[in-house]
Order: C-alpha cells, then sequence, then structure tokens
C-alpha cells in the first residue's frame, strides 16, 4: 500500500509540474501579443519572430548545457562556480520516489525550468524592439539562455553561493525578472533610442504601439499563466498541506496583480487625469512581478498591497526612466521586471521571517552586476562582429520588411497600387 500511494505521489506531482510548465510556457504567447500590441505596425512580424524564435533557441541551449549548469549536483553546493552536466543522463531522466526528496520526474523538472529561461528572455525582447536587427538578437539569446541566466540560477536554485546564505526568491522576482531587466537595460544602452524619440532640445516624443487590444489579450494571457510561474514552484501537490499552499500561492498571485493594475490606474487618473489602459496592463504585470519573490507568505490583503506598491513604482519609473534617463524601451519592460522585481525581493521581509533585509540586498546586487556586465560584454561584442542595429532607412520603412521580408498588416502599412 506505501508502495502505490508513493507511485501515486510521484505520478500526481510530476502531472502537476507538466501542466503549471505549460501554463507558463503559454506566457511565451502573452510575451508576444503584447509585445506586438506596443510596437507599431510596421515591426509587428518581426516582433513575433523574435518571440517564437527565442522560445526555441532557449529551449535548445538550456537541453544543451544550461540545465547542466544550473543544476550541476551537490558536490558544488555553496560554490561560486558550478559544474557541468548534460541533460539525458541516466541520473536526469527520472527521479526515484524512494530516494530522498525525489517526488517527481526530473524531466518534468527540466520542462518547468526551461520555460522559465525563456520568459527571461521575452523580457529583452520588448525593450530592445523596433530598431535591432533580428540575428543579432538571437546570437544574444543563445548567450543568455544557454550562459548568464544558468550561472546566477545555479547562484540561488541550484544550490550556490546566494542559496547558502539565505537569499530567498520564491518562484524569480530577481533569478528571472532581474536577469531579464538587467540584460535589457545593457542592451537599450548599447543599441540606443529609436529614431524620433528624443528632440535635440531635450523633448520626449510618445511612440503609440499599433493594437491596443492585443496588447490587453496579452496581459492577460500572461495573468493566467503566472498562476503556473508562482503556482508550480510550490513544486508538489500531493498531500494536504501542500495542496493548501498552491491554493494559498494562486490567490496572492491574482489578488497581487488586481492590486498592481488598480494602483497604477488610479495612479494614472490623478497624475494625467485620463484612465491610460497601457499603465494599467504594467501595473497588473508590475503585481505579479512583485509578489513572485514570496507567494506563499503573506496573507491575501498583503498581497494585493505588495502588488498595488509595485503597481505605483511602475508608472513613475516608465516616465521618468524615459524623461530623466533618456532609456528607450517600448512596452515599459525594464521598469516591470526590474524596478518591480527589486521590489518584490525586498517585500520578502514583510511576510517571511526567514527573510534578512542584508542578504536580500546582496542577492539583488549580485544578480543585476553578474547579468548587466556579462550582457553589456556580449551586447558589444555581437555588435563588433555583426552589428546590432538597422540602419536609418530600414528603421523608417519598419524592421519587418528588412528583417523579415513580409509585413504582419501589409493593407494597412502599404499605400494601395
Amino acid at each position: 500500500m506505501e508502495t502505490q500511494l508513493s507511485e501515486l505521489s510521484y505520478a500526481l506531482d510530476t502531472f502537476y509540474f507538466l501542466v503549471c510548465g505549460a501554463l507558463v510556457m503559454w506566457m511565451a504567447a502573452g510575451f508576444t501579443m503584447l509585445e506586438a500590441g506596443l510596437v507599431r505596425a510596421k515591426n509587428t512580424a518581426e516582433i513575433l519572430t523574435k518571440n517564437v524564435g527565442l522560445y526555441a533557441i532557449a529551449c535548445i541551449m538550456y537541453m544543451l548545457c544550461g540545465y547542466g549548469i544550473m543544476y550541476p549536483g551537490e558536490t558544488f553546493a555553496g560554490a561560486f562556480v558550478p559544474g557541468f552536466g548534460m541533460l539525458g543522463s541516466e541520473d536526469n531522466a527520472v527521479a526515484t520516489v524512494t530516494a530522498g526528496d525525489a517526488y517527481y520526474s526530473n524531466l518534468a523538472d527540466f520542462f518547468f525550468q526551461v520555460v522559465f529561461v525563456a520568459t527571461a528572455m521575452s523580457i529583452v525582447s520588448g525593450a530592445v524592439a523596433e530598431r535591432m536587427k533580428l540575428w543579432s538578437f538571437f546570437a544574444f539569446a543563445v548567450i543568455l539562455t544557454g550562459f548568464i541566466y544558468p550561472v546566477q540560477g545555479f547562484w540561488k536554485w541550484g544550490g550556490g553561493f546566494l542559496d547558502e546564505m539565505g537569499f530567498l526568491d520564491f518562484a524569480g522576482s530577481g533569478v528571472v525578472h532581474m536577469c531579464g531587466a538587467a540584460a535589457a537595460i545593457a542592451g537599450v544602452l548599447v543599441l540606443g533610442p529609436r529614431k524620433g524619440k528624443y528632440g535635440a532640445t531635450g523633448q520626449v516624443y510618445a511612440i503609440p504601439g499599433a493594437n491596443l487590444p492585443l496588447a490587453t489579450l496579452g496581459t492577460l494571457i500572461l495573468w493566467l499563466g503566472w498562476l503556473g510561474f508562482n503556482g508550480g514552484s510550490e513544486l508538489r501537490i500531493s498531500n494536504v498541506g501542500e495542496a493548501n499552499a498552491v491554493a494559498l500561492v494562486f490567490v496572492n498571485t491574482n489578488m497581487a496583480a488586481a492590486g498592481g493594475l488598480v494602483a497604477a490606474l488610479l495612479l494614472a487618473r490623478t497624475w494625467f487625469g485620463k484612465a491610460d489602459l497601457t499603465m494599467a496592463l504594467n501595473g497588473a504585470l508590475a503585481g505579479l512581478v512583485a509578489i513572485t519573490a514570496e507567494p506563499l507568505t503573506p496573507t491575501p490583503l498583503l498581497a494585493t498591497t505588495i502588488g498595488a506598491i509595485g503597481g505605483l513604482l511602475v508608472v513613475p519609473s516608465i516616465i521618468y526612466m524615459d524623461r530623466w534617463f533618456r532609456i528607450d524601451d517600448p512596452v515599459g519592460a525594464i521598469s516591470v521586471h526590474g524596478v518591480c522585481g527589486a521590489w518584490g525581493l525586498l517585500a520578502v521581509c514583510l511576510s517571511n521571517p526567514d527573510a534578512r533585509l542584508g542578504v536580500q540586498l546582496i542577492g539583488m546586487a549580485v544578480i543585476v552586476s553578474w547579468v548587466f556586465i556579462t550582457s553589456w560584454c556580449a551586447w558589444l561584442g555581437i555588435k563588433v562582429i555583426a552589428g546590432i542595429r538597422v540602419d536609418e532607412a530600414e528603421e523608417y520603412e519598419g524592421v519587418d520588411l528588412s528583417e523579415c521580408g513580409l509585413e504582419a498588416y501589409p493593407e494597412f502599412t502599404r499605400a494601395p497600387e
């Protein structure tokens, strides 16, 4: 009977892990739709190509080397430099129900982890939109998903030194979201702003997206997928305690998004005099990013508050990053995932008694420093070797034609013959 119960638990936890992984994979569709809605029509096909391409690249690179770097085994516990393994060995194929804490297939774990690394790379896609060479972007995707992301992932989730220090990041406000934001800001600084975004005497010109219904759909898809993102990070559901924990994670994740959206919408109404849809959408995402570091220990009311503070942070962050620092981020990805990722890591201290503020700050600094510096070097290397920016005429015509040879909306972007 005990063996049968163990096998049933193994099957249930493996299935739950796979379903949550599928929900996170669906977030790729959310990022794709969100970004496609917030860029101009002449750049839509290229942004779609980038998103489906980066997902495939992330899967392959994480299989070839990323997973082995991030999870090298107990030998490297507490280490700064990870080891290297390869998915597909006998030890990585399945977990044994009777061996220690193993209670689900390691292949299910790989699937769940690979969709996380694709999420980090998707953050970069929106920030560098509308002026970057497609194949240079794919080259960076190889580097980030195969090497940069797994190293800092190992430091926290693979048993490295951040984990030994007590750094807390339940589902990746830092490991996933701040990582993506740090890589994005390095790329934006090397790439430069879009033509026409900033005037010679300090003016800032808005460049509206082409399809807000699509952006809204993308946000709702992300909202749904985030339930698997945070819920799956509980890792199991096969007993009463874990099932209740998963339910709380789902509720807190949902409430944080709601709090973020309402807070951002109210702030936009107060500040601009209008209900700004794009700020509301980013407010929901800000709340989701903020709660990701610790969705289990807060009460639903506190989770809503954490999300609301994220929503209040993201609006001025987007505005002032544009006006003061002249960082051209077409979708607000750096503010949503970077600023609110940092807030989420700090907010862990509000509900988790094991959290220490100093350790959380060290973890943030380590992740941002590693990812920014290595990404900066990678972007510069790609720029020297292949170039990263399309020329001015191609940018004016739209990167759909120059990079993809087709248009997403040809009847709207091309004059009739």
